[in-house]
């Protein structure tokens, strides 16, 4: 069966890594590279061997599509045919090797402007990207990047069953519209990344840490607003599940880099043309891995005592998740201690393998708890329609409008990319301390949770976020649970409650802010797609989410 998937997390992992011996966690902080031998013996033996294939095999062949190009001017506009497709290209002086390859595309929504295409890296890497303009006065709307996660998931799950302007229908054969579009106030870019990836691809190269990722993301968008300086205004970076690794590191890379341009330029030393500044707005991850460390301890809290539980709180299930937290704690603290391998993939192993395989003999879908799960019929991450995301963009006219190359079989999910990025031990590391200075310097976050996740529950999301330590912290957790309720709702019904702090008493979303969405997955804006536009709105309009119809 196809693995079109979404989001998440190791599901191949969970479900076959075998337990290490019970009592082990203090004998893995005695010792790093002799404590992963002794005590993980042929699991992290495979696990090596398992990460050597990775890197020294070769990827999926894809034709190299450089070594025959026709280019021409037309004004000041540069095109190129490349595989027997016609695009327009855009360099950078400050970015030699860097290129980007534009079409325009009709497909989706074709009342609005869109752009797709690849970010060229050197010869070797190659990110595709799809863009759709805002519905509403796009000159003032700010730009936003949508990325899901895995890793290796396409952001096209996102656009085609999530929050883009279209939603797959008819078994892939078609799409509809979808009102609930998040660029119905914003210009919206969705990016697959890292490299190979949906229609990224590579012939030899492989990225296999979020930092690593992270850099090139910032390169794309750099030569975006550069090519586009109309939608370089103001910029917000999303997404969801393994994007909550993804992001902070983007945020940092982006914050630093920031620095590095306005030090330069008050030096007088920026390159002409100059390397701009990306005016980084917010932060929003919903149902994120962020803080392992503190997610990881939540899954006994959600599993048996949380809104929908799953155990009997008192029966073995419970008392034997509730036993394995401290040993997942210290091998996560180790990782946190000594940030390599030796320390991060037995994390990953132990963690993921021993909090969240008991879940996985219940029949349910891991991402929605109120959910059964029937892998023969809905597909091997419980939802069929992620299957019609992969028919659909794998249609020869499809590719060919978007100028996706046309020997690249599209994957919801690349495996390879998966296990690569779980054999460096990247998702055990605390992306949520990259977070603090960001925020002391402005950069606004938003955590947003669906209820009914298992995955990257919602009660490990706020417990982090109220540990994370910034000015804010104290205001945050003293802060009082607010009812979200959608303006436009018709029953005035929260759809789920707000924490924040911050925005200095005034008319604001606040700095620091948490909104857990009533009845919602993983995927927010599939469950609750009203109310999840409705905070996103208001999020990049900085407006406060306490804000009620009788307030307005």
């Amino acid at each position: 069966m196809k693995r079109s998937t979404l989001a998440l997390l190791f599901a191949s992992l969970v479900a076959a890594t075998p337990a290490p011996a019970p009592g082990t966690g203090d004998q893995l902080l005695a010792g790093v590279e002799a404590v992963a031998e002794s005590v993980f013996g042929d699991v992290y033996r495979g696990a090596e061997h398992i990460l050597d294939s990775i890197l020294h095999s070769g990827q999926e062949a894809v034709h190299k599509i450089e070594d025959q190009i026709e280019s021409w001017t037309v004004g000041e506009r540069e095109f190129v045919k490349q595989d027997n497709t016609v695009y327009e290209r855009f360099r950078h002086e400050s970015f030699p090797g860097y290129q980007i390859r534009l079409k325009e595309p009709k497909l989706c929504d074709p009342t609005v402007k869109q752009y797709s295409g690849y970010l060229d890296i050197d010869e070797d890497k190659h990110l595709f990207f799809w863009f759709f303009e805002s519905r509403s006065n796009p000159a003032k709307a700010p730009l936003v990047l949508w990325l899901n996660g895995g890793p290796g998931c396409s952001s096209s799950t996102g656009l085609l069953f999530e929050l883009g302007p279209c939603n797959i229908a008819d078994e892939g054969r078609n799409t509809t519209f979808n009102k609930y579009s998040w660029n119905t106030h914003a210009n919206v870019l969705f990016l697959d990344q890292p490299i190979n990836v949906g229609y990224s691809y590579s012939e030899s190269g492989t990225v296999n840490t979020s930092p690593l990722a992270a850099e090139d993301v910032w390169s794309f968008l750099e030569l975006f607003v550069n090519r586009f300086p109309e939608y370089s205004d103001t910029l917000h970076i999303s997404g969801e599940s393994y994007g909550g690794t993804y992001l902070p590191n983007i945020a940092h890379v982006i914050h630093t880099k920031n620095k590095e341009i306005r030090a330069r330029e008050a030096q007088g030393l920026l390159p002409k043309p100059k390397v701009q500044q990306l005016n980084l707005a917010s932060v929003l991850i919903g149902n994120g891995l962020t803080e392992p460390y503190t997610q990881f301890a939540s899954v006994p809290e959600y599993a048996c005592d949380g809104p929908y539980p799953v155990f009997d709180p008192n029966g073995p299930q419970c008392t034997s998740l509730r036993a394995k937290v401290p040993t997942c704690q210290r091998l996560i603290k180790s990782c946190y201690q000594y940030n390599n391998r030796l320390t991060c993939v037995p994390a990953a192993l132990y963690c993921w393998s021993q909090m969240f395989g008991p879940f996985q003999q219940l029949g349910l879908n891991p991402y929605d708890v109120r959910r059964k799960c029937k892998k023969d019929e809905d597909g091997d991450l419980c939802y069929r329609q992620l299957e019609w995301v992969e028919t659909f963009l794998n249609d020869d006219k499809v590719k060919s409008q978007l100028g996706a190359v046309a020997s690249r079989d599209f994957k919801s999910c690349n495996m390879q990319v998966n296990q690569a990025f779980m054999m460096q031990g990247d998702g055990m590391h605390n992306a949520a301390a990259l977070l603090p200075e960001l925020i002391e310097d402005g950069v606004r976050l938003l955590i947003y949770a669906g209820n009914a996740d298992f995955m990257c529950n919602a009660i490990g999301n706020l417990q982090w976020l109220e540990g994370l330590e910034t000015s804010f912290q104290a205001d945050f957790v003293a802060s009082k649970k607010a009812p979200f309720i959608p303006l436009h709702s018709k029953t005035n019904k929260p759809a789920g409650f707000v924490k924040t702090a911050g925005g200095k008493g005034q008319f604001t979303a606040g700095n620091v802010t948490y909104v857990q969405i009533y009845e919602a997955g993983h995927m927010v804006p599939y469950d609750q797609p009203e109310a999840a536009l409705d905070m996103f709105v208001r999020w990049i309009m900085d407006v406060p989410l306490t804000l009620t119809t009788g307030d307005a």
